[in-house]
């Protein structure tokens, strides 16, 4: 069941992520009168699950259609194959005019939905454009007006930058979601009087618990989570009030901090372990231990915050431990055996600071700057795989995405990871790579700096080294996947 809810998880997200990004160029293209002869959510090789398309005033359906060709081989006139220079069979599109009817082929003005069955992304075929839908070959005959080939470039840049555009808009509006319907409230940054909790390794760099967070690289937050974030690992010096004294510590580049820390750095855990609730089977419960009680040690460590017990739990795994705590005016302890989750069978009380609710405002704004900051935060993790700091198995393909949706469906984590991977897809799709819709891009802006367009030849070279490049990565992160598994 595990499995199936990762699997079912994977594809609802990709499915929303392919439909609005291969909407974007859709719409793009209506706008400016380009035909769009297919459109697809996930890939259709030889055959579809279904498609629809309006024939003769009439929506028609298929399922399980074989794809059939949009060119036909050029004969000479004893029908043998014309071959070109290089020795290649000719091809020619074929005459819409000898088609029956009822062949779909005959109406190219009305666009056919499908999905396939391959769910590695999807496509929008543009009339009048090389890219992985058709090829030179389609484009033998003089530019029509409602080709893509035949309009100015700046509306082809926006024709092949629209489904980037859509899916940043979409990830923004997903994080808005997200803190707005779910999250509701938010920690302020004044409102953690009692300072953060160091742990080690925040520590080693010069922190301490009780220090309070003045501003990062100047730059003063309303939110807790927004001082204390991933950036703040790349370099930054964070000024820190420490006994009524403010000083800065400057923190390198601590990449592999980031990928080691777990979160556990700083966080706004200093304050007493107060018990909320105990479990009602469990080693606790069978101690004695109740609410209201304060855990203040562990064996012969002092826990003088919810901090310290998180920090310093772990080491006690299925051992038995003498806890100390607070009841009422007493100072008792029990032994206690933790389990292998070093969990003691009580629920700490939940932060003893005011937050405030989000504002429709401030969801979108805070959206949107949660936004950027995963998308610099991806910019600097392929820095890091440029520059050799970072290998490419950490790169995750298919299986990986399902792992982080996780077993369980929880809506609010399935919209985060959602909005995550739509800005991620979107910084994907930016590069200028051939193939992919940054490539697409390149092109045209050589095309509206020079003032001539990059002739179709290399246009179809380039695709066809870009789709193979990408193919590779795609089977390499897919067989890493795999490999992971395994481990």
């Amino acid at each position: 069941m595990t499995a199936i809810i990762m699997i079912a998880q994977l594809l609802v997200g990709l499915g929303i992520l392919v439909f609005v990004h291969e909407g974007g160029h859709f719409l793009a293209a209506k706008a400016f009168k380009i035909r769009v002869p297919k459109f697809y959510l996930f890939f259709n090789p030889s055959i579809s699950l279904v498609c629809f398309k309006k024939v003769g005033g009439k929506w028609r359906v298929k399922f399980f259609a074989k794809n059939l060709p949009d060119t036909e081989p050029v004969v000479d006139e004893n029908g043998e194959p014309v071959l070109d220079e290089k020795g290649k069979q000719k091809f020619k599109l074929i005459n819409l005019d000898k088609l029956p009817e009822d062949d779909w082929r005959k109406h190219p003005e009305n666009t056919e939905y499908g999905i396939g069955w391959l769910p590695l992304g999807g496509y929008c075929q543009i009339a009048g454009m090389i890219d992985e839908t058709q090829s030179v070959e389609n484009l033998a005959s003089e530019p029509q007006p409602w080709e893509y080939r035949s309009k100015p470039a700046w509306q082809r840049l926006i024709v092949v930058l629209a489904g980037v555009i859509v899916n940043l808009i979409v990830g923004v509006l997903l994080f808005a979601f997200v803190l707005g319907h779910y999250e509701k409230e938010y920690l302020p940054l004044e409102a953690v009087t009692d300072g953060v909790y160091a742990f080690e390794q925040a520590r080693n760099l010069g922190f301490q618990t009780g220090d309070k967070i003045i501003s990062v690289d100047g730059k003063t937050f309303e939110r807790y989570q927004d001082a204390v974030s991933a950036k703040m690992y790349f370099g930054s010096i964070v000024t820190i009030e420490r006994d009524g004294i403010q000083k800065d510590i400057v923190i390198g580049d601590e990449y592999n901090l980031l990928k080691s820390s777990n979160g556990m750095f700083l966080q706004p855990y200093n304050f007493p372990a107060l018990v909320d609730s105990v479990f009602p089977i469990g080693e606790a419960q069978k101690a004695g231990i109740q609410k209201g009680d304060v855990i203040i040690g562990l064996d012969t460590i002092v826990i003088e915050s919810y901090g310290a017990l998180i920090e310093y739990r772990e080491q006690f795994a299925n051992r038995s431990v003498e806890v100390s705590y607070l009841h009422g005016n007493d100072t008792l302890s029990s032994l206690i055996t933790f389990d292998s989750s070093a969990m003691l069978g009580v629920a700490i009380a939940s932060m003893p600071y005011q937050t405030k609710t989000y504002t429709i405002g401030q969801s979108l704004h805070y959206g949107w700057s949660d936004a950027m900051k995963n998308l610099w935060l991806n910019l600097k993790g392929f820095q890091k795989l440029f520059a050799g700091e970072e290998k490419l198995t950490s790169l995750s393909g298919p299986v990986g995405i399902a792992q982080i949706y996780g077993g369980v469906w929880n809506w609010a984590k399935f919209w985060y990871i959602t909005a995550l991977l739509s800005v991620i897809l979107a910084f994907m799709n930016v590069l200028p790579i051939p193939g992919l819709d940054g490539g697409h891009a390149l092109f045209t802006f050589i095309e509206l700096l020079t003032g001539k367009k990059v002739p179709d030849s290399v246009l179809q070279y380039a695709q066809t080294i870009g789709m193979i490049l990408l193919l590779l990565l795609m089977f390499f992160v897919i067989g890493n996947d795999i490999f992971k598994l395994f481990k």
